[in-house]
């Protein structure tokens, strides 16, 4: 009885000041985020966090380890030096927390990062078959792969759908 008595009560209280139509704490239900979109933004995070690692060191402790480790992302950018690394690093860290946040931004940023290092992986691709080179080949068509995944997921429509555009929510 007491119990039918406490929640007449909230429901009074509930009704009186409107708490119905406040929205929940939680995640979207509706529309929850889909696990590819968490797997791309947990790729450019790594990466992003990879060469910030890098870049510092290579600040930090010049001659500690070359600036070639980072070839694999940078694609000849990182002659530049560990500035290159860390502003990298930086729009990685970007595109990854727009990926989570939704933002269609970060979603073209992401395809259109894919779409670079595609082009970008031709040349070492045709290289690594006309010198036959095994080894090679499988890692840059692995990393081509990846990233054609990446273009693809993210430019589905049922994806792109999920993603905030400017101006609405």
């Amino acid at each position: 009885m007491r119990d039918l008595c406490l929640e007449a009560r909230a429901e009074s209280f509930a009704a009186s000041t409107n708490l119905r139509n406040v929205p929940t704490v939680t995640s979207d239900a509706a529309n929850p985020l889909p696990q590819g979109i968490r797997a791309i933004s947990a790729l450019f995070a790594f990466c992003g966090v990879y060469l910030a690692v890098v870049g510092l060191l290579i600040l930090l402790r010049p001659g500690l380890i070359s600036m070639t480790v980072g070839a694999p992302l940078l694609f000849g950018l990182e002659i530049a030096g560990p500035y290159m690394f860390l502003l990298t690093a930086a729009v990685a860290g970007v595109i990854a927390w727009g990926l989570l946040r939704r933002l269609n931004v970060a979603r073209h940023a992401a395809v259109l990062a894919a779409i670079a290092g595609i082009v970008m992986l031709v040349p070492a691709v045709s290289a690594a078959v006309v010198t036959m080179q095994a080894k090679a080949l499988v890692l840059n068509g692995l990393a081509t792969v990846i990233r054609v995944i990446v273009a693809w997921y993210l430019s589905q429509g049922h994806i792109s759908d999920r993603f905030k555009r400017l101006g609405r929510t």
